[in-house]
This record gives C-alpha cells, sequence and structure tokens, in this order.
C-alpha cells in the first residue's frame, strides 16, 4: 500500500475524531480522517474493481472483481470528504447516504454496505 495510504497514527486519529464530532472540522483533520479510512477500505475489501474517489484528497480501488482495463470501466463511488468520515464511522449509513443523494455510485459492484463502517475494523 502506497505510504500516503497508509492508517493513520490511532491517537492523531482519535484526536481529528474527537474535533470532527465536535464541530471544530478543519481540513487538516479532514484530510487526515478520510486518507485514514480509504487506507482501512483498503485493508478490508482488497481488489481494484471499484473506484472510490473522495476529492480532493484521494481515491482508490478496491473489492474483489473484475479489474478496471479498457472496455471495463470500474464502478465509481464519488463522494464529499465529510460524507466519506460518516460512512467510515458508522454515523451515517450507506442506505440513508444514497437516498439523500449524497452517495454518487455507479456499477453494480459500487455498494460498499458489507464494508461499512471501517472504525470497529481497528
Amino acid at each position: 500500500m502506497p505510504r500516503r495510504l497508509a492508517p493513520a497514527d490511532p491517537a492523531a486519529v482519535a484526536a481529528a475524531l474527537h474535533g470532527w464530532r465536535a464541530g471544530e472540522r478543519d481540513s487538516t483533520q479532514l484530510r487526515l480522517l478520510v486518507k485514514h479510512y480509504l487506507a482501512l477500505l483498503q485493508e478490508r475489501a482488497p481488489g481494484a474493481s471499484v473506484e472510490v474517489r473522495v476529492p480532493p484528497y484521494a481515491a482508490v480501488q478496491v473489492v474483489e472483481g473484475v479489474r478496471h482495463t479498457r472496455g471495463t470501466p470500474p464502478a465509481v463511488v464519488e463522494l464529499a470528504a465529510d460524507v466519506w468520515v460518516e460512512l467510515a464511522t458508522g454515523s451515517l449509513t450507506w442506505a440513508d447516504a444514497e437516498q439523500a443523494g449524497r452517495v454518487h455510485a455507479s456499477g453494480e459492484r459500487a455498494d460498499l454496505t458489507p464494508y461499512l463502517p471501517l472504525e470497529a475494523s481497528r
């Protein structure tokens, strides 16, 4: 796994989550949480058939299945950074996010429900 997508130090994650839950949402903490939870997703769902994009912070390819090649587009999930953190921590469910239009997903493998929330995986 590229170093930039390695899980963060548990103390740093705890501090960032504390600030997040208290409503103190700065971009440095948000970047740390996004990359940390994408790294955990990559560990939990290795593969390359779904591309998860959290602009402007990072994107990963995860979930076993058909690998993205010419003529075989990957399933794509794109969402805002705050939505990703809410999904990863379990404060928002995939179904609620989809129903509210907060997740943009295409492709049959784009449902990440089996892998979420990620916070309990540490």
